[in-house]
C-alpha cells in the first residue's frame, strides 16, 4: 500500500481454513493479518494484471503471425487460458 494512500475499511469473511492460515502467516511474518491481507491481495491483483498483459501478447502475435505451426500452437494457448486444461 502506497503511503499516501489513505486505508479505507472493508469486511471480509474468510472460510475457516483460510483464516487460518492467514492468522499462521501472519504470525510466521511477526506482523498483522491486515497486512498479511494487503499482501496477498495486492500480489493477486499483480497477477492477474501479468495474466491479463500475457494475454494480450499472445493475440498480438497471433495477428502478426503468418505460419500456420505457430498459429495454432498460440490458439491452443490462449484456449488454454480462457477455458482451462
Amino acid at each position: 500500500m502506497a503511503t499516501n494512500d489513505k486505508p479505507i475499511r472493508q469486511s471480509v469473511s474468510l472460510p475457516a481454513r483460510t483464516a487460518r492460515r492467514v492468522r499462521t502467516l501472519a504470525r510466521a511474518r511477526r506482523t498483522s493479518v491486515s497486512r498479511v491481507l494487503v499482501d496477498l491481495i495486492e500480489s493477486g491483483l499483480e497477477a492477474k494484471e501479468r495474466e491479463k498483459r500475457y494475454y494480450l501478447s499472445l493475440l498480438a502475435q497471433l495477428r502478426t503471425s503468418d505460419d500456420p505451426a505457430t498459429q495454432e500452437r498460440l490458439t491452443a494457448e490462449l484456449a488454454r487460458l480462457t477455458f482451462g486444461e
